[in-house]
């Protein structure tokens, strides 16, 4: 008896002692419906201490990554599985502020132009630095700058800064096929080749405003040549050297993000067409100092490859060459940490690296020298940066209202079509019985009225699909004025992506505005990408 006793007192003290524990916790003490409950140890709902759950957003939404800095996909991707993180320098872990950029790259390049014999008066023009936009198609030809959809539709130009009309588009690009990558037309693919579209155009309005003759091939020519000259002879650079608070954006969290990366096992490169001296003081102003484990930026990275000359260094077999001060003699394997070495190749840097290529990521800028290339010439998984996503998307919210009523008004038209189609048809079949002889003479009126009916259907439903099509029309035109004065959104063309876009999902795994973006992310994330849709789902 005095066991059973001593047993049920101990249960006794368990079960207060566990309701007193739920009660500090919150929660409400648990009893049966027969049961009394102790007063010293019960407290009213409206005492009850809060849950330290409460302390988090309710929804999801104030703990996600803001969408302008997310990384988005476009396929999955595991970093878990990646080894080897590769970088760009310039407009990759160097982001320009580009208006700045583009102003001294015109100043020098209407310099050289004057110096070839051109008037001294272009010198004194304004030069729209807001005008172009990166997948812009500049035709040789006719002095046109072009923006194409993903088909290789045009559907904007501009001759100098005068918008194109629709007759003029089709009179040239829309009534024939066009070869793009033919040496008609060039791309403007770049950051860094804005200013020359810019330079082109307002030349071109000066020249023909003066009712001067001009040869849109040569003028390119002359242009291209004389950016080329400004960047060899240091007229751009030595501005910029000087200067280069006011030229680049030093990304307090860059450090941090290649830290993280580091402190997960990653090990870290940088290839860069940039020549040594000039990764040196780029490089030394982004990360010199910024965190006290590393004394120099040398110490970021496990390798460093400076004038890659990509994209030949994913097609050529350069030798990889060390550099020794001024001396520059073959690289010895394996690579040391804190070198630098300069050219090589893909198959030589992944062997040096001693890894395969479906356990390299490389993050860069270029379309084409880093992302086109990289992606069809290797295994290396691949991210752009894309500086201008952060605009894109704060545009994108800022009219979401009027992007989801085109989508309404599109699924409307259809609906319309629809019933245009059944009505055609019934008028059709109307109009075969009545031409019928053997059609009873007293059928003839009620079809004659029912056929007058349908077709006043028809008139109303075509009415209404003009309606909406002019409601898209006015709708877009807002849209694009979100995003840019000239060419609207860099991403999108109308109903569907631009030819931009169309090369960043075809070649870029992800893509993100800037490289400290990854900071938010583990070193190990999954990024999945959308689920694919096809017309049909």
């Amino acid at each position: 008896m005095l066991l059973l006793a001593m047993l049920s007192l101990a249960m006794l003290m368990v079960g207060r002692l566990r309701t007193i524990v739920r009660l500090q916790a919150g929660f409400p003490p648990i009893v049966r419906a027969d049961a009394r409950v102790d007063s010293v140890l019960y407290r009213p709902p409206a005492e009850q201490l809060e849950l330290p759950l409460a302390l988090f957003p309710a929804s999801g939404e104030g703990a996600r990554i803001p969408r302008a800095k997310r990384l988005f996909a476009n396929r999955s991707l595991k970093l878990g599985q990646i080894d080897w993180v590769g970088f760009d320098m310039d407009y990759t872990l160097a982001i320009y502020r580009q208006e700045e950029m583009d102003r001294i790259s015109i100043e020098a390049t209407v310099k050289k132009l004057v110096e070839r014999g051109y008037p001294p008066d272009i010198a004194k023009l304004d030069y729209p630095v807001d005008f172009p936009i990166r997948g812009l198609l500049i035709d040789k030809k006719h002095g046109h700058i072009l923006k194409m959809d993903r088909f290789k539709h045009v559907q904007k130009g501009y001759h100098g800064l005068r918008r194109l009309e629709r007759d003029e588009l089709r009179q040239h690009y829309q009534a024939k096929r066009i070869r793009p990558n033919s040496a008609r037309f060039h791309w403007v693919d770049t950051l860094y080749a804005l200013s020359e579209a810019a330079v082109y155009a307002r030349v071109i309005d000066y020249f023909e405003h003066a009712g001067k003759a001009i040869d849109y091939a040569s003028l390119f020519g002359d242009i291209r040549e004389a950016i080329d000259m400004a960047h060899r002879d240091g007229s751009i650079l030595d501005v910029l050297e000087s200067d280069l608070p006011r030229f680049v954006d030093r990304d307090p969290m860059l450090a941090a993000t290649l830290h993280k990366f580091r402190s997960a096992g990653k090990r870290l490169f940088l290839l860069t067409n940039s020549r040594w001296a000039y990764t040196q003081k780029m490089m030394t102003y982004l990360l010199g100092g910024a965190m006290p484990e590393y004394p120099s930026f040398r110490h970021y990275f496990d390798a460093i490859v400076v004038a890659a000359c990509k994209p030949q260094f994913f097609q050529e077999a350069r030798p990889l060459m060390l550099r020794n001060g001024d001396e520059v003699k073959p690289a010895p394997l394996p690579l040391e940490r804190g070198a630098v070495y300069e050219g090589g190749n893909l198959l030589d840097l992944e062997r040096a690296l001693g890894t395969s290529g479906d356990r390299v990521l490389y993050v860069g800028d270029h379309i084409f020298g880093d992302i086109l290339r990289s992606r069809r010439e290797s295994a290396w998984r691949t991210v752009m940066i894309v500086q201008e996503m952060e605009g894109e998307v704060a545009a994108t919210e800022a009219c979401r209202a009027e992007i989801d009523k085109v989508h309404e008004l599109h699924a409307s038209r259809e609906e319309l079509e629809d019933q245009l189609r059944f009505y055609q048809q019934r008028f059709k079949e109307i109009s075969r019985r009545l031409d019928d002889a053997t059609t009873n003479g007293g059928d003839r009126p009620l079809l004659e009225a029912e056929r007058l009916r349908v077709k006043r259907t028809v008139e109303r439903i075509r009415g209404q699909m003009r309606g909406i099509d002019h409601q898209v029309e006015e709708l877009e035109r807002k849209i694009d004025a979100w995003f840019h004065p000239y060419w609207g959104s860099l991403m999108k063309e109308a109903d569907d992506r631009s030819s931009f876009g169309d090369q960043v999902e075809e070649y870029a795994c992800l893509y993100t505005s800037r490289v400290s973006n990854f900071y938010s992310y583990s070193p190990l994330q999954h990024f999945r990408s959308a689920r694919d849709r096809m017309p049909h789902e």
